[in-house]
């Protein structure tokens, strides 16, 4: 494989979400890492793209977001 795997359009990747709501495109070939969860996929490089952008609107992580609204700052 050359270049680099997660811009390769021919692949089929997985999108994956951290307890932060944070997401991640990532490749099939490669295990999922420890505290991600696949939400989406497999599927194309660009449905998982789409759907990340549909579903990560706020990219504050959740710890972030909890603390503001504490705070009154939300």
């Amino acid at each position: 494989m050359s270049g680099n795997p997660f811009d390769d359009e021919n692949s089929e990747f997985l999108v994956l979400v951290n307890e932060e709501n944070q997401h991640s495109l990532w490749p099939t070939f490669a295990e999922v890492p420890a505290g991600w969860t696949s939400v989406f996929g497999a599927a194309s490089r660009a449905s998982c793209v789409e759907f990340i952008e549909r579903s990560w609107t706020d990219m504050r992580p959740t710890s972030l977001v909890v603390a503001m609204r504490a705070d009154g700052r939300a």
